[in-house]
């Protein structure tokens, strides 16, 4: 992912491959848990598609907690779901279930 910039200043990379960066520099520490605040905000579709597969990876290691709203991407990359409304649960599962799930539909969608 950042192979062809190894000699490039960070400054000049592209967003998706800053967010790669850090990242990294997170893993260097070994983390148990990986903690990740809206990961693909920005980034192009061929950029969100290589975080996936990177989350997919790291995920076999550590655990990995998203907090995103594009839910496109979770869907990709989610083994569990959880959907929060107002600081509480409102579903947890698979992504299947809590997209069907009469309250998200209502809270989320309007239905």
């Amino acid at each position: 992912m950042l192979e062809d910039a190894l000699d490039t200043e960070s400054a000049l990379l592209s967003h998706g491959q800053k967010q790669w960066l850090e990242i990294g520099m997170l893993l260097i520490q070994d983390p148990q848990l990986l903690m990740l605040d809206e990961p693909v905000a920005g980034m192009s579709v061929k950029e969100r598609e290589q975080t996936g597969d990177l989350l997919k990876r790291i995920s076999k290691g550590r655990s990995v907690l998203v907090i995103e709203h594009d839910m496109d991407f979770v869907a990709q990359i989610a083994q569990k779901v959880t959907v929060l409304h107002q600081g509480k649960i409102l579903a947890a599962g698979h992504m299947e279930k809590v997209q069907n799930d009469p309250k998200v539909i209502e809270v989320y969608l309007g239905h």
